[in-house]
């Protein structure tokens, strides 16, 4: 990381230095200076400027809501171990009965141009997502066992272990 230093310099005939005064001179201008490190340079709480940013609103630890974490546009689920000749036509039928759609990602391996064996379904709705969750987890997909789950979940509550 970087120093930088800030010279609080003035043009008066206190803080003039020329070679005569050599090492007197250095330390005059080394005890005006003041070292910053690191981002910023204020001495305030950035948090102030910055808490007015957007935010994704949390389910409270009562709903049922409260294991999957909304992403920005909705619910995302994660199916794995789909069948490597998978089509998205295929994949998009079947979560498409229990709820709108709203996106389909998957990821093609670059070489043999088949599925990597993983998809990510987006719902808009709670409901939809976990409907498809129950309903399809541990189901037969074109010959082959799909497990599906949410792609982002809430972190554990952190308990403290020390007895006081």
């Amino acid at each position: 990381m970087t120093d930088i230093l800030d010279i609080d310099f003035q043009h008066d005939d206190a803080m003039a230095i020329d070679e005569a005064e050599g090492e007197m001179g250095i330390s005059k201008v080394k005890a005006r200076a003041t070292t910053k490190k690191g981002r910023g340079f204020t001495s305030g709480n950035d948090r102030e400027r910055f808490k007015n940013f957007d935010s994704i609103p949390t389910a409270t630890d009562d709903s049922p809501e409260s294991e999957a974490q909304r992403s920005v546009e909705g619910y995302i689920l994660i199916c794995t171990g789909l069948h490597e000749e998978s089509h998205e036509d295929d994949i998009h039928s079947k979560f498409v009965e229990y709820g709108e759609v709203k996106n389909l990602h998957l990821n093609l391996d670059r070489r043999t141009g088949f599925l990597k064996g993983y998809a990510l379904i987006e719902y808009e709705t709670y409901k939809e997502a976990q409907a498809a969750k129950i309903a399809l987890n541990g189901t037969d997909f074109l010959g082959a066992s799909i497990t599906v789950d949410w792609a982002f979940v809430k972190k554990p509550k952190y308990v403290s272990r020390r007895k006081h």
